[in-house]
């Protein structure tokens, strides 16, 4: 396979890839990230707080790699959600919301499921898929 399929995408604005994997690879015109948590990627830890504070977080490092790729939160077609808990559901879909499906965003389609266990004990893990063009 060759490597001119795939391109890897880093950004200092989000916590680095810690092993052997990419933030997010570009192939074509898709993107897919990795699963972000909550960690401030100037800190290196977990957003204090609860489920708010870490989906914002998770939510504001995925724009970040985003960014880097040139593309945006509009452009996010999928989007699959890992809790900790199913009791967070609702606070973390208030968040999930204002980035993802604001007035007038087709909203992306997603998986959300109840994990047994997270890097670093985070609440709140997810990962996206994005198309350079999302009508089309």
């Amino acid at each position: 396979m060759s490597n001119q399929v795939k391109t890897s995408i880093s950004t200092k604005e989000a916590p680095a890839a810690i092993g052997p994997y990419s933030q997010a690879v570009r192939s074509g015109d898709m993107l897919f990230t990795s699963g972000q948590i909550g960690l401030d990627p100037a800190t290196g830890q977990l957003a204090p707080g609860g489920i708010t504070e870490q989906t914002k977080r998770v939510l504001e490092n995925i724009k970040a790699v985003l960014a880097q790729a040139g593309f945006d939160m509009v452009h996010v077609v999928k989007t699959t959600v890992y809790l900790k808990s199913m009791s967070d559901f609702a606070a973390m879909n208030e968040v999930y919301a204002k980035y993802l499906a604001p007035e007038g965003v087709v909203p992306p389609a997603r998986s959300t499921v109840a994990v047994a266990g997270l890097p670093k004990d985070a609440l709140v893990e997810i990962e996206v898929i994005a198309k350079e063009s999302a009508e089309g």
